[in-house]
């Protein structure tokens, strides 16, 4: 579909799952840079850790864990991207991004993985979709 100009719309590109627009009206749960949380999460929807959390993740949603991020703990999650540090266990029941910054230790289980060039997976890694892992170079920012 064309706009009033005539010019055909953007071309879609491939994005990472949480560059995309929610299909639920939900904000994101955010642990700001900075912050240290201790205790367990739980809940729906998607979380953005840029600071500390010291505890484990029972999340139903996504998981977006930032260069600045640091999870100390065992976490299950529905989907995750991972640029920062993870010291636990780690179960994607979907996709598992970790991006060049990454750097994880204790273990690893998805659906699907990919892992970028440069980070750091030092975990037993399972990948539960019988798919290979997917190893690329990162070419934008995390």
């Amino acid at each position: 579909m064309n706009d009033e100009s005539g010019a055909p719309p953007p071309a879609q590109t491939k994005r990472r799952f949480l560059d995309r627009a929610p299909t639920a009206p939900m904000a994101p749960t955010v642990i700001g840079a900075g912050a240290v949380v201790v205790g367990n999460l739980r809940g729906a929807g998607p979380f953005v850790i840029s600071g500390e959390v010291e505890g484990d993740g029972d999340l139903d949603g996504s998981l977006y864990i930032t260069a600045s991020g640091v999870w100390n703990g065992n976490i299950r999650a529905a989907q995750a991207l991972v640029a920062g540090k993870v010291f636990g266990s780690l179960r994607v029941g979907g996709k598992l991004e970790i991006g060049r910054t990454a750097v994880i230790r204790g273990s690893v289980s998805a659906g699907r993985l990919a892992i970028a060039k440069g980070a750091v997976v030092e975990a037993s890694v399972a990948v539960t979709a019988g798919e290979p892992v997917v190893r690329f170079e990162e070419k934008r920012g995390t």
